[in-house]
């Protein structure tokens, strides 16, 4: 079975001794988000999530969404579960007060949404979806449409979307085909089909805001002649409500490998009245604020998922009972031994747990940017700030979502036959985890942002908010007796990074090519010595305070058991980048 209690104890750790949350309530407008009052929301949130989401995961997963007539029902007990999502007032955390929201950072969001991710991937693609369109019309709309739209979204009555895909396209936007067409009174007639829209028909909410990207009739070609528009599936009516239908309509939903509980659909715009957000021909510029956001979500996928596959599969190893340990038997009194004393079911889980942790220690620290990004009083400060996320995002989306992936199906493999079956859970895990390494730009393209813009972006300058304190860390503890045999294995795969990077950067600037052959392998590299990077300072953290403290003596031994046993994968990968694109394009394309 799918089993998952919210890793408060190391939530907190990374909160409170990693981060400092604390330093949160000093910026403008987070005055109130102290400590305290962070562990109260996220206690409050676990509860929710276990006692909740988690008993509706695998009911919804076979069960799925029902389509009728342009209707979409949700699987049983998800309109009860979104009342009390909604009366708790998670769909307001982020969203300002003056909107009816409760204006907390950035990252206690992240801190909940981790946990929905882990009890109940589908129906947290719902409000994170409305949380994300919630920030774009914040960031880029009108003021009216603010004071209609944002009350709604923060109370939950109403949810967002955001429809980019059409039949035709999908990564490549510009071949957008949606059109809008004034008619007075800065309204829009937006019509075309827009496809693989998560959460596009629901029952869930009264009214559904879709934001989508559209061509105005003098738009030039390409990606510089597409506008952003707000549809509502209902107009407003006079008292700012729901009002009558608007020229909406939900084809057809998909038949999925996973994620059965969110609606995936195809939506049809028939002359809809929108409103343009941002200016003409800017609206990807306006919805990269919704897809950044999103990007992030979805790596916390990766991370939610991961951490209930490891937490099912070491509570199976724990019970379940074959052979014998090959240092002779652990228990003999009993029939067979319980599979946790064997060394590969080991190795197993510690690859999960000992990504899950680091990579959480990464989200949170990158979550903790973006707030600082958005408050600090300093220019300065915000704007570095800002270069640090836009560098970590798309390593956060692809290589957590991956190692959540790799996580799953180590699950299944724990489990043995048991975990190719439905009645343990496991296999719907693997199958909601794929699709996270697909939506929101697939993992590829993720590497080809990270080689092609991430990395040249101001002659290198996002580079620096990573590698300068990684590097001052390690010259400062490399020493260390207590740290010698972690910290010195990351600053040797931190220096090959650099090195790796340098080569990637020169290489491309004369082939393109050279970068794309080498993207995906220079990205799981970077994630890794990220993740490498995070752990050294939980170890220094861990090692001050051991003393026989079963916590931080588990810490240092996962943080050893990372860098010896994980960290390694670097070096093949450095291999990979250095052997440049030969081997990759020597294939003609008739070829395959």
């Amino acid at each position: 079975m799918q089993t998952y209690r919210a890793p408060l104890r190391d939530m907190r750790f990374v909160l409170n001794e990693l981060l400092d949350v604390g330093t949160l309530s000093t910026l403008p407008g987070y005055e109130e988000a102290t400590p305290d009052l962070i562990d109260a929301v996220i206690e409050e949130g676990a509860r929710l999530c276990e006692n909740t989401l988690l008993p509706l995961n695998r009911p919804a997963d076979e069960e799925g969404c029902h389509y009728e007539n342009g209707a979409v029902r949700t699987p049983r007990g998800y309109k009860d579960a979104y009342r009390r999502f909604v009366e708790a007032g998670w769909t307001g955390v982020t969203v300002a007060p003056d909107y009816g929201g409760q204006g907390l950072p950035e990252l206690v969001s992240v801190v909940f949404d981790e946990m929905v991710c882990s009890t109940n991937l589908a129906f947290g693609v719902y409000p994170l979806l409305s949380k994300g369109a919630a920030a774009l019309i914040g960031a880029h709309a009108a003021d009216d449409l603010k004071e209609t739209y944002l009350p709604r979204l923060a109370d939950g009555s109403w949810s967002g979307t955001m429809c980019l895909t059409e039949p035709h396209c999908g990564t490549d936007l510009g071949q957008i085909r949606t059109r809008a067409t004034p008619i007075g009174d800065d309204r829009y007639a937006v019509t075309g089909t827009k496809i693989f829209i998560s959460a596009g028909e629901h029952d869930l909410t009264e009214n559904i805001v879709h934001l989508v990207l559209a061509r105005l009739p003098d738009a030039p070609p390409g990606v510089r002649g597409i506008s952003l528009f707000l549809v509502p599936k209902r107009k407003t009516a006079p008292d700012g409500g729901a009002g009558p239908a608007n020229g909406v309509r939900c084809g057809s939903i998909e038949k999925k490998m996973g994620i059965h509980g969110s609606a995936t659909c195809v939506m049809h715009f028939e002359e809809a009245e929108g409103y343009l957000i941002g200016a003409p021909h800017q609206g990807l510029r306006c919805m990269f604020t919704m897809m950044n956001g999103a990007r992030l979500g979805v790596g916390l996928q990766g991370l939610g998922l991961g951490e209930t596959a490891y937490q099912s599969a070491a509570a199976y190893a724990r019970e379940r009972r074959q052979g014998r340990a090959l240092k002779g038997a652990a228990e003999p009194d009993a029939a067979a031994d319980p599979i946790v004393v064997h060394p590969d079911v080991r190795r197993m889980l510690l690859n999960a747990r000992a990504l899950n942790e680091g990579a959480r220690a990464l989200a949170y620290w990158v979550a903790l940017q973006l707030d600082i990004s958005h408050r600090h009083p300093d220019a300065t400060v915000r704007e570095d700030a800002d270069e640090l996320v836009q560098l970590m995002t798309p390593i956060i989306k692809a290589f957590f979502t991956d190692y959540g992936f790799e996580a799953t199906n180590l699950a299944v493999q724990v489990h043995g036959g048991h975990g190719y079956i439905r009645e343990h859970g496991m296999e719907q895990l693997v199958r909601d985890a794929r699709i996270s390494q697909i939506y929101e730009g697939a993992n590829g393209i993720q590497a080809l942002d990270l080689v092609g813009r991430k990395l040249p972006r101001r002659a290198g300058r996002f580079l620096r908010h990573f590698f300068h304190p990684a590097i001052a860390f390690v010259e400062a503890n490399r020493d260390d007796p207590a740290l010698e045999d972690i910290v010195g294995p990351v600053g040797k795969a931190l220096e090959k990074l650099q090195a790796a990077t340098l080569t990637v950067a020169q290489r491309g600037l004369g082939d393109p090519e050279e970068a794309g052959a080498a993207a995906s392998d220079y990205l799981r590299m970077f994630g890794l010595v990220a993740v490498g990077y995070m752990w050294c300072q939980m170890a220094r953290l861990a090692a001050d305070k051991a003393n026989g403290d079963a916590f931080y003596e588990s810490k240092l031994k996962t943080a050893r058991f990372y860098v010896q046993k994980i960290l390694p994968d670097t070096a093949g990968l450095f291999l990979k980048i250095m052997a440049g694109k030969s081997t990759v394009m020597a294939h003609g394309a008739e070829e395959f």
